[in-house]
């Protein structure tokens, strides 16, 4: 891989929880720690986290702090813990669940700092018992190798009337970046290398073939469609990314569920309800 093509695959390949089906499928134990450093401290993970979390306030998924809540909610894939430790601080009763002991063991250590409770506990989608309110599932589909059987997985686990959270590493996006970067011998191989990089996702999924599988199932209706950092990841100057962080935010904000922009968002976040 060139340095260029590295430099390219690094920039728009990053991640966030680990993984929670087959055994065959990719967890993050022994490297939670340079996966906190190289996502949730950069402008990428920070933007991702808030971006997430703005669309599902917007959507009334995750309202204002409470006392008293009655919902279940299932993080699958939680990782470090940052999106079950927001549904927490509103009242939701949250079960998490991550196939990296590393990472739940971070995971509550966190909780314990920031006074939620949380139950969380290493284990696979197949392990879940019972059904939930709203299930979170960001950023796991592009490390599995059957993604759309865990789809099946996670909406059969919803209540009628519950949501479910995707978000997902686009593969358009990468594409696109890659060819920005002159990167076309890469683009023409697949975006195949032989040598994996553990914290790049094993397969990123591209944006449409998910939308028709899901538009295509009886049983639930897509409520939200949107782009995650459509602008961040392709800005020429990247001291902008913190220079202009504020004024970057509300224009993720604004051009994220407006096409074509959120067709080039690093990361696709789809909203689904059950019927």
């Amino acid at each position: 891989m060139s340095h260029s093509q590295q430099s390219a695959t690094n920039t728009k390949t990053n991640t966030n929880e680990s993984t929670f089906t087959a055994t065959s499928d990719h967890g993050f134990d022994g490297i939670s720690d340079k996966f906190a450093r190289n996502i949730y401290g950069t402008t990428k993970g920070t933007l991702r986290h808030t971006l997430l979390c703005h669309h599902l306030q917007q959507l009334g998924i995750l309202p204002e702090p409470h006392s008293k809540n009655t919902l279940r909610v299932l993080d699958a894939g939680c990782g470090l813990g940052q999106m079950s430790t927001e549904f927490a601080k509103v009242g939701y009763q949250v079960d998490a669940i991550d196939v990296s002991g590393d990472s739940i063991e971070s995971a509550r250590q966190q909780a314990l700092q920031d006074n939620v409770e949380i139950n969380y506990r290493v284990g696979q989608l197949q392990d879940v018992t019972g059904k939930y309110d709203i299930i979170i599932n960001h950023a796991v589909l592009e490390w599995l190798s059957e993604p759309f059987v865990a789809i099946d997985l996670l909406i059969e686990r919803l209540e009628p009337n519950g949501y479910l959270s995707l978000s997902f590493f686009n593969k358009d996006a990468l594409t696109f970046g890659n060819l920005l970067y002159g990167n076309f011998d890469y683009v023409k191989k697949g975006l195949k290398v032989k040598k994996k990089v553990r914290l790049n996702p094993q397969q990123p999924l591209s944006v449409q073939p998910v939308l028709t599988y899901l538009q295509e199932k009886s049983d639930v209706k897509v409520i939200h469609e949107a782009g995650i950092r459509c602008i961040h990841d392709y800005m020429r100057n990247i001291e902008h990314q913190t220079m202009h962080y504020s004024a970057l935010v509300e224009a993720e904000k604004k051009y994220s569920t407006q096409p074509p922009y959120k067709w080039l968002g690093k990361y696709f976040h789809i909203v689904i309800q059950k019927r």
